[in-house]
């Protein structure tokens, strides 16, 4: 059986069992991670599968910030999400940091200078794993990482950053300002972030433009590692758009939240070629994270 076909079993298995007991993740939860963990190693050279879940917390999201120019160093107050910067030595941070060593491990086969994260849906806590990863790749000696909010409809990363309001990729992609200008390093963790920036009308055609490709070749060429949060697979075109351009992506997955439908749907949406692994992430968002509509 393949890893990917045991991860959709295990994440259909879970999912009947809390609809059967009546447990679910309380809708003033934003994130709920327990500490267990299950990781299964891909086969080379298929590179199947890397399954790592989150931290155990149940915090909500809170934008709490330093009001310090854009494109300086910032001093920022992460949200308790990210366990990877606030509690480096952590269990939970641990996790994170084997995802990062399944990484390196499928980069011997191959150049994974850009990284794309999604997930079939929302709900899935795909730019908590995002960020987190980001984090931990940074705390690397010589590794110069950038995380780019990719996901233009209903971005998290100024809140879960704890960053002010400022331009960001939209803003750089309809040519409003330079690369530099939109760039938020944070020295504490090594970290720099690109926000989405002003909510546009076009997000797909943005990030499909030749603009998007420009930047992803120079950030190429100044960072080692350039993690992308995106939205979600379904019902968007935002993903298969971007995947042709990155070097590698990963899919998470909610494990007793996502339906087996939903993942396999989302399997055949984008290049799965370009597919590295999927991330079974026991995690939940608010029930109204929703990526459509305006933004608060």
């Amino acid at each position: 059986m393949s890893r990917i076909q045991h991860i959709l079993e295990k994440a259909e298995r879970e999912g009947a069992a809390l609809r059967t007991s009546g447990l679910g993740a309380p809708p003033s939860i934003a994130a709920t991670m327990p500490a267990t963990i299950d990781i299964a190693t891909p086969p080379a050279p298929a590179r199947e599968t890397a399954i790592v879940p989150g931290p155990g917390t149940a915090e909500s999201f809170a934008s709490v910030s330093t009001p310090v120019a854009t494109g300086s160093e910032l001093s920022v107050r992460l949200n308790p999400l990210l366990v990877a910067g606030l509690s480096p030595k952590s269990p939970a941070a641990e996790q994170y940091r084997q995802l990062r060593t399944r990484l390196a491990h499928t980069e011997g086969a191959q150049n994974l200078r850009s990284v794309l994260v999604t997930s079939p849906q929302k709900g899935e806590g795909k730019s908590v794993t995002s960020a987190n990863l980001a984090l931990t790749m940074a705390q690397e000696l010589h590794r110069k990482v950038v995380i780019v909010e990719a996901d233009l409809r209903k971005p998290s990363l100024q809140y879960l950053f704890g960053l002010p309001p400022g331009p960001g990729l939209t803003d750089y992609l309809a040519g409003a300002t330079d690369l530099d200008s939109v760039m938020c390093f944070l020295p504490e963790y090594q970290l720099t972030v690109i926000t989405a920036g002003t909510s546009p009308a076009n997000p797909a055609e943005l990030l499909g433009s030749t603009a998007m490709r420009r930047m992803l070749d120079q950030l190429r060429t100044r960072f080692d590692r350039v993690i992308l949060d995106t939205p979600p697979v379904l019902p968007l075109a935002d993903v298969a758009v971007l995947a042709p351009m990155v070097d590698g992506a990963l899919l998470v997955v909610r494990a007793g939240v996502t339906p087996k439908p939903a993942i396999e749907n989302a399997l055949r949406a984008f290049d799965t070629s370009r597919l590295l692994g999927v991330v079974l992430n026991e995690s939940g968002m608010e029930e109204d994270y929703r990526y459509e509509g305006p933004r608060h």
